[in-house]
């Protein structure tokens, strides 16, 4: 083979990858997928969701996740996780 040839393979390849490349964040990016593609129910049928994250340092994160009306505050990071409040709904009475 002569260098032209790997010269072409190369463009080839590169072309390839960045169409895969670009397809897949038009698919993230629009949600193209569907729920199949992220995986989770769509709509009211979710369960989990994170109101809000705080970046601490480089490593560490807190995280505040809501379960079932359940509200969890986690610290995330250095090799631990820990769950550092959780609140129940309030019960109407």
């Amino acid at each position: 083979m002569q260098l032209g040839d790997y010269l072409n393979f190369a463009i080839a390849l590169a072309l390839v990858l960045a169409l895969i490349l670009g397809l897949s964040w038009l698919v993230k990016r629009f949600g193209l997928g569907g729920p199949l593609v992220r995986g989770l129910p769509s709509g009211a049928g979710r369960r989990l969701a994170v109101v809000e994250v705080l970046t601490l340092d480089a490593r560490r994160k807190m995280v505040l996740v809501k379960r079932d009306g359940q509200e969890h505050l986690l610290l995330l990071g250095a090799g631990n996780d820990l769950v550092v409040e959780r609140v129940a709904p309030e019960s109407a009475e």
